[in-house]
């Protein structure tokens, strides 16, 4: 049953979330990264090398819409594609030592200003939001 009075969960996670994503432009153009790009490089760095349908589906994107990051990650040396031995169509993804790394500089940047704000919850309110936020980002739904 639905709790009375609450707002919908979009409207008190999409204030957030347009205010966590204006604090991290600015973080991912100091690293030449966009927030496209960003996604990009933890879906490779997070997982084994991708084809790029199988990437664009990890991350929610149409595999035409990504074509133009993925070229800007391959011209920066961020990212490799390599053509699939078995299927010379498909192209297979590899994420780079500079691509990691770029990543990973901007990832904990965005998480230091991340602890600035979830410093305003108790540490028990700041536990269970960090559980519950995982837990819904993999929940199965319709």
């Amino acid at each position: 049953m639905a709790e009375q009075g609450r707002p919908d969960l979009a409207a008190m996670l999409g204030g957030l979330m347009r205010r966590l994503m204006n604090a991290e432009t600015p973080v991912l153009a100091e690293h030449g990264l966009t927030m496209w790009g960003y996604v990009v490089l933890s879906a490779l760095d997070d997982g084994p090398v991708r084809t790029q349908a199988a990437l664009a589906k990890a991350i929610g994107a149409d595999k035409t819409r990504i074509i133009g990051t993925l070229d800007t990650l391959q011209e920066e040396g961020l990212i490799t594609r390599e053509p699939d031995p078995k299927d010379r169509r498909v192209r297979l993804l590899g994420i780079t030592d500079d691509g990691r790394a770029a990543r990973r500089s901007a990832q904990s940047r965005i998480q230091e200003q991340e602890e600035r704000l979830l410093e305003q919850l108790s540490a028990a309110d700041r536990k269970a939001f960090l559980r519950a936020a995982l837990a819904l980002s993999e929940a199965r739904w319709p």
